[in-house]
């Protein structure tokens, strides 16, 4: 089956007290490696269909490449990758990651 999720998203930036809450409730306090913010969806409207176009995978594992990743460049690198890269969306919007918390 096909999950459609509908609703109103909004971020929730590193570094919040609402960010270091839902980390406590949803993560056990552990943070994911290379995680950069989490997006909170307030869903509207649920819709699921057949799938029946959608091919079949078979779940192997979980991949390692962004741990190792994350573990290589360190805790200073990583930030300063994340002002380069996460600053701006693809789209070229301010994503609002690095302003102060209100």
């Amino acid at each position: 089956m096909i999950l459609r999720l509908y609703g109103q998203g909004r971020a929730i930036h590193r570094d919040s007290p609402e960010y270091e809450n839902v980390l406590a409730s949803h993560y056990e306090g552990s943070e994911p490696l290379g995680a950069r913010q989490i997006i909170w969806l307030d869903i509207d409207l649920v819709q699921t269909s057949c799938g029946f176009g959608v091919p079949l995978f078979d779940y192997k594992a979980e991949r390692t490449s962004l741990d190792q990743w994350t573990q290589a460049k360190g805790p200073s690198d990583l930030a300063s990758y994340r002002r380069e890269k996460n600053t701006y969306s693809m789209d070229g919007l301010p994503t609002g990651m690095f302003d102060e918390p209100s």
